[in-house]
């Protein structure tokens, strides 16, 4: 263990020796991904002017898309456990400080879960899985959330919360748009989440004393950014909204995602699509349009199938460095790394800074 008055200088030495060695190799070895990878000496010198301010190490934070624990997902739940969905990306999750994702389904009580279907429910005790998976805060803001009514959006804040999970983007009447406030190495991030009203009935919207999800509405977004930079260092918006089974963001993606960015959001991060889609870097700020799938029963397309596994790092200053790495689903629930070939092929057919 270093200490004493010399210990910053002896870490800059260190991290100055790393730097020159990567510098003259120009690339290392990716364990996880089994492959090369060019070194980002931006990154390093980041991670160097952090340590050298005496800020506290980098967040870690990773986000995957749309996750779906009922219809064909839940019957393989049923046959194989609850945690069968993610247990190839377990540990994958397990390296993030903050894991991110959006739920599809309300936890709630209810009938029998059909294999078909567009109304969706998990059974409760699935969150035990969620949490286990890694997952400390969740998008609940999306065109499913209502399926089981104002019951079904309560149960499912209740379960995750239990567990330490924070939800964003639901609840009731105007307390729905609190943001989810988690901090973790010294950072404060702040979630806001929103969906598409057009996508869904009006009674699905929380308003009044109802429970329900928060509409996108540029107005809400504005104030609602406004108040969560008072708390947080970081505010990062969730929206579901978009073209299902499009390669590229709509219009009104596009606008609402620069909107967040131009009130003062440090990212966006979209679902709904079912398909990956573009990246883009507006006002210096990182946006992606849809993660695709990461949970679901999606199975009648290669493109469903897929999706993005994003790991971003923040240090103080911001982001600093992000990582996309593809996914596929198999056997109708259990989502995987991607082999290399596919990977190179699915992130060639992006739009990326």
């Amino acid at each position: 263990m270093i200490k004493g008055n010399n210990s910053g200088q002896l870490l800059w030495v260190v991290i100055t020796a790393v730097i020159c060695v990567l510098l003259t190799c120009g690339a290392f070895f990716d364990v996880k991904n089994n492959k090369a990878s060019v070194v980002d000496i931006e990154s390093l010198k980041a991670i160097s002017d952090s340590a050298m301010n005496g800020s506290e190490k980098p967040v870690k934070l990773i986000v995957v898309g749309d996750i779906m624990l009922s219809r064909a997902v839940n019957f393989q739940m049923v046959r194989y456990g609850d945690d069968y969905p993610f247990l190839k990306m377990k540990d994958y999750l397990g390296d993030g400080d903050i894991v991110f994702g959006n739920l599809e389904s309300p936890i709630a009580l209810g009938g029998p879960i059909l294999n078909e279907g567009m109304v969706f429910r998990a059974r409760p005790g699935v969150e035990k899985s969620i949490k286990d998976a890694g997952f400390n805060v969740l998008s609940v803001a999306n065109n499913h959330m209502g399926n089981q009514g104002q019951d079904g959006v309560q149960s499912t804040i209740k379960a995750l919360q239990s567990l330490d999970i924070k939800t964003a983007g639901a609840g009731k009447g105007k307390d729905a748009s609190a943001p989810a406030i988690i901090e973790k190495n010294g950072l404060k991030f702040a979630f806001l989440a929103y969906t598409d009203g057009s996508i869904i009935p009006s009674s699905y919207e929380a308003k009044g004393n109802r429970y329900g999800v928060v509409y996108m509405d540029e107005n809400r977004l504005k104030s609602d950014i406004k108040n969560a930079k008072k708390e947080a260092d970081f505010v990062i918006v969730s929206m579901h909204a978009g073209i299902e089974y499009k390669y590229r963001p709509s219009t009104s993606q596009v606008n609402f995602a620069h909107k967040a960015i131009d009130s003062g959001a440090d990212m966006v991060i979209g679902h709904h699509p079912h398909q990956i889609q573009d990246v883009e870097k507006y006002n210096g700020k990182y946006i992606f349009y849809s993660l695709g799938n990461f949970v679901f029963d999606q199975e009648w397309s290669k493109e469903t199938k897929q999706g993005l596994f994003a790991e971003i790092y923040f240090n103080k200053g911001g982001v600093f460095d992000y990582n996309l790495t593809p996914i596929l689903i198999s056997n109708y629930a259990q989502p995987d790394i991607m082999d290399e070939d596919s990977a190179v092929y699915v992130l060639k057919n992006i739009k990326r800074p």
